[in-house]
Parts: structure tokens; C-alpha cells; sequence
């Protein structure tokens, strides 16, 4: 079994930096979990330490039942596939993926079955005799993910292994990945910035910020309930959009009044949102629950607002529209055959069912 555990783990570099500050995380076996955040937040320190490549400075990492705090990297059983892949440049691909296995003096056969087999996965058996600088940045990224396959590790870690693709490829090696996990059916720590990356890959995400874990969820329970603002403003594309206002009370109803504009809220957020009336609080509401009011068949003066739209963006199959309320700003993500005339107000309509709220002090979900 290569569950993997993390409790308290903390890493603190000289001079009292806190890279990593009391994480605790339990990773199932043959679970995909990605870990994600801005740089310098901690997440490549984690998956270091998880592979002994940097000591802990407190807490405790356990792969299986083994506490593994003083083992060293080479044997826990782990293998580590990095972002700028490693690989020795006098070697052929044949010999890069057979190195580690000579070393730890397996048969030769065995040696030759492994790499074939993991070639043949990988679709990189006719370079077996090339050398690095004569592939492609895809195909070498192919040979490190072989070199990790040949080892059949109980854990496989992977820091940032895309960064370095341009985007096509990215998305081609995110397949490949999705496939080669399916195949493989092991334990998955995959490192990166790339919130597309951590949506599409992970069972479960986990996100990172100044050391500390903010959030660990399956991908649409993070998208759609993020524990705090900065769990919802990292995760979506287009980001997430931020107004500020207050919540008053007309009558029975609550509403979100930013000041230009108002609208009201669905019902089952009175209780939640009740502690707030009269208070400012942080209203979001992701680009994909805005919509033109001239393409919407229901809508109601309670979840209308207008505002200026000052920049079309056309993305082929989806146009962005930068917005303002005359006092803030926000983005809108609309179907193609929206083109409205630009540094002119339109009629826009919530989704108030979609929305988010968050208290200006914590920055915590309202829920």
C-alpha cells in the first residue's frame, strides 16, 4: 500500500524562514493528488521532503505504515520525475531510462523488458539510441516519465513537469499523463502552478499559499466551494470577480448593494448571510455566470444590473467582456455571438444561485 501521510510537517530554512508551516495531508493509495499554489508557497518544498530530497524541520511523513523522516531518497521507494527532466546528455535514452536500474543491479533482461515496456507505453521505442539534444522538449519529457515508469515505484512525484512545454504540448503530456496513471494504478504527487493543470489531473486538490494548506477537495467541490477568497481567486479562468458592498434588507429579502448596483439573494442564503445585514462583506461570482441580458429568455430587475462594457475580447468559441459598475470592475465569460459596442452600458444578468460570499476581515467563505 503507498498511502502517504503528512502530520505537522514544517520546514524552516535558516534565518526562521517558514517554507512549509504544520501541513497535514493523507494521501490514498492509488490517489492523484496535485499540489497547487502560487510560487514560493510551499508546494515543491512538500513534495521534496515527501521524497527525501530536503530534510523536515518538524512533524512526521509516513509512505505506507513506514515513518520515512530519516530514510534516505533512495530508499523509499519513490520516483521523481522534474521539470527540467534530468537527463544525462552522453547517454542514450536507452541508457538514461536503464540507469537507475543498473545501479541497483538488476538482471539484464529484466533491465531490457522494463524499458521496452515502458517505451512501448510512452511511444518513444524507436529513440531508444538517440540522445537528448536530439528530441524534442515533449520527447525528453516522454524519456524522464520513462525512467520513473521502469523503476514501477509505489509513488511517483512530479514537480512542475510541464512548465517548459508550449501549449499544445502541455495539453498533448496532460493525456499522457491521465493515461499513463490509469495504466499504472499508484500512488500520484504532481506539483504545479497551472490551476488547468490541478482542475483536469487530481482526484483531489490541494491548495497552497505562504506554506500553509488552504483547501484539499476533489476539483469541482474546490471550484465551486472554496473555503476563502484566495482558494476562489486562484482556481477558474478567467478569475473569479470581487465586489465589494454591503447586505441590506428590503422587506424580507436581503440583497448585495455595491453602491451602482443591487441584487437580490436566493433564499437559501437568508440564513447564512443573515449575521451580515448592514455590514460590508466580499461578493464574487465567477465570469460564466454573467450573462448579456439580450440572450437570456427569463430574468428579473432583482439579478439585472447594468454596467459599461470597456474591452471585448474574442476567443473564438467565447468572448470575454471587461465590465464596470462605475465604482468597480469585473470580467464576464459569454458565448461567441456576444459583441457588444465598447464604452457602452448593457444590461447584464446574475446567476445569484452561482454567487459567493466572503467576509472582508477573514477572507473566509460565508456559507
Amino acid at each position: 500500500m503507498a498511502q502517504i501521510s503528512l502530520k505537522d510537517v514544517s520546514k524552516i530554512y535558516k534565518g526562521g524562514v517558514k517554507a512549509v508551516d504544520a501541513a497535514n495531508l493523507e494521501i490514498k493509495n492509488k490517489e492523484f493528488m496535485v499540489l497547487v499554489g502560487p510560487s514560493g508557497c510551499g508546494k515543491s518544498t512538500t513534495l521534496r521532503m515527501v521524497a527525501g530530497l530536503e530534510d523536515i524541520s518538524d512533524g512526521q511523513i509516513h509512505i505506507g505504515d513506514r515513518l520515512v523522516n530519516d530514510v534516505p531518497a533512495k530508499d523509499r521507494d519513490i520516483a521523481m520525475v522534474f521539470q527540467n527532466y534530468a537527463l544525462y546528455p552522453h547517454m542514450t535514452v536507452y541508457e538514461n531510462m536503464s540507469f537507475g536500474l543498473k545501479l541497483r543491479k538488476y538482471p539484464k533482461e529484466e533491465i531490457e523488458k522494463r524499458v521496452n515496456e515502458a517505451a512501448e507505453i510512452l511511444g518513444i521505442k524507436r529513440m531508444l539510441k538517440r540522445r537528448p539534444k536530439q528530441l524534442s522538449g515533449g520527447e525528453r519529457q516522454r524519456v524522464a516519465l520513462g525512467r520513473a515508469i521502469v523503476r514501477k515505484p509505489k509513488v511517483f512525484l512530479f514537480d512542475e513537469p510541464l512548465s517548459n512545454l508550449d501549449a499544445k504540448l502541455r495539453v498533448q503530456m496532460r493525456t499522457e499523463i491521465h493515461k499513463l496513471r490509469l495504466r499504472l494504478q499508484t500512488t500520484f504527487i504532481y506539483v504545479t502552478h497551472d490551476q488547468t493543470e490541478a482542475l483536469t489531473l487530481g482526484d483531489r486538490i490541494c491548495v497552497m499559499k505562504d506554506g500553509k494548506i488552504q483547501q484539499c477537495a476533489d476539483p469541482m467541490t474546490i471550484y465551486d466551494y472554496p473555503t476563502n477568497k484566495f482558494v476562489a481567486s486562484f482556481i477558474g479562468s478567467p478569475p473569479i470577480s470581487f465586489l465589494e458592498g454591503r447586505i441590506i434588507k428590503k422587506g424580507q429579502k436581503y440583497y448585495f448593494d455595491e453602491g451602482k448596483i443591487s441584487v437580490k439573494l436566493v433564499e437559501e442564503m437568508y440564513k447564512a448571510i443573515k449575521p451580515y445585514e448592514g455590514k460590508e462583506v466580499i461578493f464574487a461570482i465567477r465570469p460564466e455566470d454573467i450573462y448579456d441580458k439580450l440572450f437570456v429568455s427569463e430574468s428579473s430587475p432583482d439579478n439585472t444590473i447594468r454596467a459599461a462594457c470597456e474591452v471585448v475580447e474574442p476567443l473564438g468559441s467565447e468572448v470575454y467582456l471587461y465590465l464596470n459598475t462605475g465604482k468597480q470592475t469585473f470580467i464576464a465569460r459569454v458565448g461567441a455571438h456576444n459583441r457588444p459596442e465598447v464604452n457602452r452600458d448593457m444590461d447584464l444578468v446574475f446567476d445569484m444561485s452561482k454567487v459567493h460570499f466572503f467576509d472582508p476581515k477573514t477572507e473566509q467563505r460565508i456559507s
